[in-house]
């Protein structure tokens, strides 16, 4: 792999601070000498910084020219730092990675161009609901129901089934995913996508018989690996993943709706390269990208025309009928209540 694209997230992070003041990074001679062909790219570390690297920047955009750095941190410090840039010239990227509820935010406050579709080809084949103004869908997957066949004989049919209290502590929670675990308990109790409130009473029920609160995805698939947990809601993606190290673990697409999950990129109003923005962008919709996401990660492409393999297709997307209960969120409900959600979460259900 070549050193034009395994650069560290200290470096990056300098690099970008150089685009922004106009000075020289260390190693790379001045800094406007190659920013023409220099592409920032705000993201998530881990497996899917490497597969950005892997699917999208080593076999689409070093080949032509390009240099792409990736300036690896979680969502909030990185949207922080888009806010706190605002006024400046220059930002320090030129794309971010966000969820659709974040990119709604972002958009919100401001601070993201509007997409020009038209210089990108392969937008042609994206799918309509991928296609924001202010952003575009690069994966997307549904939050469904998570069962270990071996400790539950009837699997469980709807969210109502897995949020039960009659579960005990076989049921498990995710703390970071209390948005959606509130969303699909409100579906469960008669509420909706602009109504969670009808969930939290259940919510609190089943803590009391004896739910898990697991602090992270990955705690809450060990305790789906050593069995101490039989049930739960997560995303089919990270089950696919699952599934591929071993874990005994199947999904169902819940009766009430199937919430969606569309991680994206935008583009900051002051990025300072757009030029390299749009080259990103569109290599990020190319088919064989979209292909290579769909085997390495479990989640679907939002190109029309990426073909993924049969098993894969079987094992990571939706029946023609479970495709009907594909919803998208009411971002406009979620941003508005977010931290009344929060508050509640570890005050009234956690506390």
């Amino acid at each position: 792999m070549s050193k034009s694209f395994m650069i560290n997230r200290r470096t990056a992070l300098r690099g970008a601070a150089a685009l922004a003041a106009g000075t020289a990074l260390p190693g790379f001679g001045p800094a406007f000498a190659q920013d023409n062909k220099r592409v920032i790219v705000g993201t998530w570390g881990g497996d899917y910084s490497r597969l950005l690297t892997k699917n999208i920047d080593a076999p689409l955009m070093v080949p032509a020219k390009w240099e792409c750095v990736h300036a690896e941190e979680n969502a909030p410090p990185r949207k922080a730092k888009m806010l706190a840039e605002k006024s400046l010239r220059r930002g320090t990227a030129d794309v971010q990675g966000l969820s659709s509820t974040d990119m709604f935010e972002v958009n919100g406050q401001g601070i993201v161009e509007t997409i020009d579709y038209s210089k990108l080809p392969n937008s042609k084949n994206l799918m309509p609901a991928m296609k924001y103004p202010y952003g575009i869908g690069h994966i997307y997957s549904g939050k469904v129901i998570l069962y270990n066949p071996k400790l539950i004989s009837k699997a469980p049919e709807s969210f109502a089934d897995t949020l039960d209290p009659a579960m005990g502590n076989k049921l498990g929670i995710i703390d970071i995913q209390y948005q959606y675990t509130l969303m699909a308990a409100g579906l469960a109790s008669g509420g909706s996508m602009s109504n969670f409130d009808p969930g939290k009473e259940r919510l609190i029920a089943c803590k009391k018989a004896g739910a898990r609160i697991y602090p992270s995805n990955e705690a809450f698939a060990q305790a789906l690996k050593t069995e101490e947990i039989a049930c739960g809601i997560m995303w089919k993606a990270r089950a696919v993943q699952w599934q591929n190290a071993g874990i005994s673990v199947e999904t169902v697409a819940p009766k009430e709706g199937v919430p969606m999950y569309v991680s994206g990129f935008v583009m900051p109003k002051n990025a300072p390269n757009k030029e390299g923005a749009y080259a990103w962008l569109d290599a990020m919709m190319a088919p064989s990208a979209q292909e290579a996401f769909a085997v390495d990660m479990g989640y679907n492409p939002t190109v029309t025309n990426a073909k993924v393999p049969d098993d894969v297709q079987k094992r990571i997307g939706f029946t023609p009928e479970e495709q009907k209960r594909l919803v998208d969120l009411d971002y406009a409900y979620v941003a508005k209540n977010d931290s009344a959600f929060q508050e509640w979460w570890n005050k009234s259900f956690k506390g």
